[in-house]
């Protein structure tokens, strides 16, 4: 009886045995279950007590920009494209009137130049002629003054004949005539009548341009020869630089004078440029059915040339609103957040805040706050994908 009796005690002990390792086991995968879920929730939300800190450095190389906000222009606008063009009295295409040899060329293309100022020379015997032509007219005007001037004297006298009066009047204005078309030739290829007067007989003349501005184009070389209107330089003031877009006729209704105008061009891909509309053509183009509109531009640079594409949106209906780059701005499951910047020492601190968007004008994006921000918070105008990647990633080592 006694062997029968630690026969049932030792039973019982192996079933409370087998009893307690299943309890062990049944909490062990409840703390890995436990320990499933608090990644998950790493994984899943906003801790927003969080901040990502970047040393200067670390600011730098990732070109952030950071400002305060500001009152935008955000609205519904017309989409149209078109060129940067210059008014017909901005440009200018410098010619010669005599056929002649180029002897110099004294700007290249680019060159800024100034009214008045000599581009090229030129020269020829025809030049040369020119001014002994007037020399002579100018030297046989003068005897003819003085055969009029005796005559007159005889004529008022009573001693020569009325004929020989008119005769010596005739012949002396005629040669005034001769002289004065002689001299006009004269200033029309810049050479001083005065001068040639004085016996200076320039032997080759200069070439001014009738505009400032720039050297667009050289369309000739030293030595060549050019005949009577052969199109030397072509000469553009881009001060009066101004984008002129086409307009659909679906769209003509909507755009009227002074609407703002947001345009871009390849050449300075990353800047927004504006302009205001000045004027509107009353008149259709065939291919496309569209109208010209002219807007002035009002941040002009010397980048901008005549002949460049741009797109542009003519803003038609719009509201002034606080807005912020697309790029500042993330979505983490349904809400959406900025962050606000901060300084710790030579460090910057960026801390993710809630914001409610709104309307989208190309890449600004109209915000609200549930909370009021203060007036001075400064805001990542950028990188916002990158700075709740390292928020999370910081994260989730802490929990580890």
């Amino acid at each position: 009886m006694i062997k029968k009796g630690n026969t049932y005690i030792a039973l019982i002990f192996i079933v409370l045995l087998i009893v307690s390792c299943g309890n062990k086991t049944d909490h062990s995968e409840n703390d890995v279950h436990s320990h499933d879920k608090d990644k998950q929730s790493v994984k899943g939300e906003m801790h927003h007590e969080e901040e990502v800190i970047l040393n200067a450095q670390q600011f730098k190389e990732l070109k952030m920009r950071i400002d305060t906000l500001s009152l935008r222009s955000i609205g519904d606008y017309v989409e149209a494209n078109g060129s940067l063009e210059v008014p017909p009295q901005n440009e200018a295409a410098i010619t010669t009137v005599v056929g002649a040899n180029v002897t110099a060329i004294k700007v290249i293309e680019g060159d800024k130049v100034n009214k008045g100022q000599i581009v090229a020379y030129l020269s020829h015997p025809s030049i040369i002629a020119l001014q002994t032509d007037y020399l002579k007219a100018f030297s046989n005007s003068e005897f003819l003054k003085k055969n009029f001037e005796r005559q007159k004297k005889l004529y008022d006298s009573g001693v020569g004949s009325g004929a020989n009066f008119q005769k010596a009047e005739a012949e002396y204005k005629s040669s005034i005539a001769m002289v004065n078309g002689l001299a006009a030739q004269l200033n029309i290829l810049n050479i001083n009548a005065t001068s040639v007067r004085n016996g200076i007989i320039d032997q080759q003349i200069g070439i001014q341009s009738p505009i400032e501005g720039y050297v667009q184009k050289v369309k000739v070389k030293t030595g060549q020869y050019v005949e009577p209107q052969t199109e030397l330089f072509e000469i553009v003031n881009t001060h009066h630089v101004h984008a002129d877009l086409m307009v659909f006729e679906k769209d003509v209704h909507k755009v009227k004078k002074r609407q703002k105008v947001v345009f871009s061009v390849q050449s300075v891909p990353d800047a927004e440029l504006t302009a205001e509309i000045y004027s509107v053509s009353k008149t259709f183009e065939d291919n496309p059915k569209a109208v010209h509109v002219h807007a002035e531009i009002k941040n002009k640079s010397e980048t901008l040339i005549p002949g460049m594409y741009i797109q542009g949106k003519i803003q038609t209906d719009s509201i002034l609103t606080k807005a912020l780059p697309e790029s500042a701005i993330v979505k983490d499951n349904d809400k959406f957040y900025v962050f606000v910047v901060g300084k710790k020492g030579n460090a910057w601190t960026f801390k993710p805040i809630e914001v409610i968007i709104g309307k989208k004008d190309g890449k600004w994006i109209e915000v609200s706050f549930p909370k009021e921000q203060p007036l001075n918070s400064m805001f990542a105008f950028n990188n916002a994908y990158y700075l709740i990647a390292e928020m999370k990633k910081g994260e989730a080592e802490h929990t580890h």
